[in-house]
């Protein structure tokens, strides 16, 4: 079974969720996610971002995130933890969202 770590920004924090299948989605510019994967919690220990994911994601059978929001997409060997974090605000470089389609130039509007 192989298992993608996929990283994302959302509402201003990034999201890195683990998902089974990662495909180009049927809407023009978008990444589609499906069968996301969470850690079963079986004891007593229960982390609250990954809670948090479980919630926001509940009833999902799959999601699209557009391509100029995610930030990456590994292979893993094994699935890990879902988080949600703060962007950094010291980072040196800031993700700009840019149209799909460039606005045209040519003055033929």
């Amino acid at each position: 079974m192989q298992i993608y770590r996929v990283s994302f920004i959302n509402h201003g924090k990034i999201y890195e969720l683990y998902v089974q299948t990662v495909r180009q989605a049927e809407l023009f510019g978008f990444i589609e996610f499906e069968d996301i994967v969470f850690n079963e919690s079986s004891g007593i220990v229960i982390d609250p971002a990954e809670e948090k994911l479980k919630d926001e994601f509940a009833g999902v059978s799959r999601t699209m995130v557009p391509m100029n929001a995610i930030i990456r997409i590994d292979e893993v060997a094994r699935k890990g933890t879902s988080k949600i974090l703060d962007l950094d605000k010291n980072a040196n470089v800031t993700p700009f969202p840019t149209p799909v389609y460039p606005p045209d130039r040519s003055g033929d509007s």
